[in-house]
């Protein structure tokens, strides 16, 4: 039978649109700047690092060294023009120290020199300037001198000219930041006396002269970093006759407890000698070295130390995230497994059938089509191979492509064709939803095949009273290629892992539009389905979890849809399930605070999706950014061997998955690559969909293209008993637009004899089922549907019936 109906053109509501590239310029410019501070963090903290002074081998050739240096005083200023040295006053010690400041080290070693009336020179690292700029006030304003000691403490011989230049930059700027001066004064790292110079060294120093740097080197070491005892330290610190010294020490780069205790020491022995301590400038009549910073210079290094300070937060928090994102993945997978496990071993032991006596009644299944020529017949053909009584009821949606004329063409028993003008996927269903003869109804996109056992199986959970809805196991046709690869596994491993978790706690989000069962007069009770939000069959589950019906996943109803076969057809399908999940997340809130099944829904089901299909998708670019910077930067084994694990995890899950639904593992080989293209996509999917539904934007119900990859199971051909055959009481459409109220209607089978829960009928025996809450009424429902009463589509005058 086909009717032909023309329904007033579909409503919506004019919304504002935000143009895609905004988002993703949004999403660039986060992206390139956490990027760019990453890298910033990863090249001051992890490329170099202060490590023991004699790490940069035996001395090279020393030809362009000049003589007056290398045998003059280990201050060495002009080394660009003509050099020049100079040495500390007799009897003088010029106290310096390397490598710091450090939170515990300078403070004691400043306290010490404070007992003993001493100033000092410290030749600071620019990474621990950022870390610790109060210990940098402190040096100043104790009165001891400043001096740069590079920002990340590399081999300056052997870094490239800018980097020389980019590492006394920044140090200078951070000093300036941190304590309001600037410093003329230098100490490469890893020098030592002026006859250690070779030909690298003097490169540096050329270029630092001509930056106004005056180098400071040493005349004696006390070896303090070598930690080969107090007493060991005094002595390679004590001078040997009269001569001025400058005395290498170090404040940060290990434990220097024994260089406190050696100060403590050697400064009471030295001045009863007769020595004076001065700083370096001091001590070889150099006039102020370190001189106030200008205002320019003073905000440029604030901001310097600013950056780089949140810069570390920013480290220390995307590690966080890192480890707590993977505990809670590795949590989410073993409590998967385990859901699994349990909602097998539940649906076995049940004895004999799962959920009672056999559901033997009359199902209608309703297909809404919009140009679904490419597989609505052997979607049909399949339907009408059915081994359970069906009527099938194809909405035509406005079709330019000759859907509803082919499935006619069919001339299939059974099979009732109604067309309408295009509005949408809920109104089709809504329309074939007032269509339907039957209690029990089954819907299933064009685009899907049924096996012949899907329908018996799907409704056999109505035997309980309580169920409203079964999910189907819906599972990918074309597998072909890596993008068919993916989606299969998406499918069996995500997708239906997550149901039996769904099920076993009672907190069903979604029951697909490929393969559903639901109650004829549940959906009536709640006005049918709403076009409120892109992912209507999500909100119509939700829906009525929240009004008091147990939605429940019975795996072995298995239909077989066609997945996109493209990139920009997947992004398109997502984009839409995900937006619209969005808006029935948010349409649904109240039942986070609501009781029974309601209150399971909100607490369970909700709280699940917002965790690890929002928040995780959300925050998942920024933890691959971070594993990235960890191989450049960190240990890469260790972030590679956190990578395998996490593979392996996957891959442990993904066998498990597909050993339950009875699949091949063989697709799980490509599991590697979906990690590096497929998953990438679909957080760019989620994060565009949450800017959408920040913006307020609305989206159309969007058809995806077909590829004719489905074909109808062998013999679907009508049977000899002709179990889908229309109706004994062939009547037309007019006469079943108003069904008669549900207490008037009479069901075949044995389900005629089990009275229906909740408001919607008399309430189940509670000797049956002492433990069922009553649903929620319908009046109370927060947010109600806008399908209160349903207008049906003005009956065409030509009818015709085969």
């Amino acid at each position: 039978m086909t009717d032909r109906r023309h329904t007033a053109p579909h409503r919506r509501s004019r919304t504002r649109r935000l143009t895609p590239r905004a988002h993703w310029l949004l999403l660039c410019v986060l992206v390139v700047t956490l990027s760019a501070a990453l890298l910033l963090q990863g090249y001051t903290h992890h490329m170099f690092g202060i490590t023991s002074d004699n790490v940069t081998g035996p001395r090279g050739r020393a030809e362009a060294v000049p003589g007056r240096v290398t045998h003059g005083g280990p201050v060495i200023a002009d080394a660009a023009g003509a050099p020049h040295t100079a040495r500390p006053k007799a009897g003088t010690i010029a106290l310096t120290f390397d490598d710091g400041p450090n939170p515990v080290w300078t403070p004691r070693i400043l306290d010490v020199l404070r007992r003993n009336h001493v100033q000092a020179t410290f030749f600071v690292v620019g990474t621990e300037v950022v870390d610790h700029p109060e210990l940098v006030r402190r040096i100043v304003a104790d009165g001891h001198e400043i001096g740069i000691h590079t920002f990340t403490h590399p081999d300056l011989s052997r870094l490239a000219p800018w980097q020389r230049s980019l590492e006394l930059r920044e140090t200078q700027l951070a000093v300036a930041g941190a304590a309001g001066v600037t410093t003329a004064l230098l100490r490469p790292p890893y020098s030592s006396e002026n006859d250690a110079l070779n030909d690298a060294d003097w490169s540096v120093l050329k270029q630092a002269g001509a930056a106004g740097y005056v180098t400071v080197l040493s005349t004696q070491d006390a070896e303090d970093w070598q930690r080969p005892g107090t007493d060991r330290i005094v002595a390679n610190a004590t001078p040997h006759g009269r001569a001025g010294q400058i005395l290498l020490m170090h404040d940060g780069g290990g434990d220097r407890s024994q260089t406190v205790a050696a100060l403590n020491t050697l400064i009471p022995r030295l001045k009863a000698r007769g020595f004076r301590f001065e700083t370096v400038g001091a001590a070889v009549g150099m006039a102020g070295p370190v001189q106030p910073a200008g205002l320019g210079e003073h905000l440029q290094g604030m901001a310097l130390v600013t950056v780089l300070q949140a810069g570390g937060w920013v480290v220390w928090l995307l590690g966080v995230l890192m480890f707590a994102a993977g505990a809670i993945s590795v949590l989410r997978a073993v409590v998967m497994v385990f859901a699994a496990r349990r909602h097998r071993r539940l649906r076995k032991g049940r004895r004999g059938r799962s959920w009672g006596p056999p559901v033997t009644e009359r199902v209608s299944v309703i297909v809404p089509a919009y140009n679904e020529s490419a597989g609505i017949e052997a979607a049909v053909r399949s339907l009408v191979a059915s081994d359970h009584p069906v009527e099938i009821i194809v909405v035509d949606d406005g079709s330019t492509d000759g859907t509803a004329d082919l499935v006619e063409s069919l001339r299939l028993p059974g099979v009732r064709v109604i067309r309408q003008e295009n509005a949408g996927k809920p109104a089709a269903l809504n329309t074939g939803l007032a269509a339907a003869s039957c209690d029990l109804v089954v819907m299933v996109d064009g685009d899907t095949v049924f096996e012949p056992e899907t329908v018996r199986t799907i409704v056999q959970p109505f035997a309980d009273p309580r169920v409203g809805a079964v999910s189907g196991n819906a599972k990918v046709v074309n597998r072909g290629g890596l993008l068919g690869r993916w989606q299969h596994i998406e499918y069996v491993v995500g997708f239906n892992l997550d149901r039996r978790l769904f099920d076993l706690a009672e907190c069903m989000p979604t029951v697909p539009g490929a393969v559903g069962a639901f109650r004829r007069r549940a959906l009536l009770a709640l006005g049918g389905v709403s076009d409120v939000t892109l992912a209507e069959d999500t909100d119509l589950t939700m829906a009525l979890c929240r009004a008091g019906w147990r939605v429940v996943y019975e795996e072995h109803a298995v239909a077989w849809t066609e997945a996109p076969a493209s990139l920009n057809a997947l992004w398109r399908q997502r984009y839409r399930w995900c937006y619209g999940t969005l808006q029935a997340m948010w349409k649904h809130r109240g039942a986070l605070i609501q009781r029974g099944a309601a209150g399971k829904l909100g607490r369970r089901g909700l709280v699940y999706l917002l965790l690890f299909q929002v928040l995780l998708p959300l925050l998942a670019p920024v933890v691959d950014v971070f594993a990235v910077y960890g191989l450049v930067f960190l240990d890469p084994l260790r972030i590679t061997a956190l990578w395998l694990a996490f593979l392996l995890l996957q891959l442990g899950m993904g066998l498990y998955a597909f050993r339950l639904d009875g699949e091949r593992p063989g697709p799980l080989w490509s599991l590697p690559l979906q990690q590096f293209v497929y998953r990438q996509l679909m957080y760019l999917v989620v994060i565009q969909s949450v800017f959408t539904a920040v913006s307020g934007s609305r989206l159309r119900w969007q058809r995806m293209e077909r590829y004719g990859s489905l074909r109808a199971p062998a013999g679907a051909e009508p049977s000899g008993d002709n179990r889908t055959a229309a109706p004994e009481q062939s009547e037309p459409y007019e006469a079943a637009q108003q069904p008669q109220p549900y207490e008037a209607v009479t069901h075949s089978g044995p389900y005629a004899a089990v009275p229906g829960p909740g408001p919607y009928a008399s309430q189940p025996d509670p000797e049956l089922y002492p433990s069922h809450p009553a649903p929620w009424p319908h009046e109370t429902h927060p947010q109600p549907w806008p399908y209160v009463t349903p207008s049906q589509p003005a009956p065409h005058d030509t009818t015709h019936e085969y």
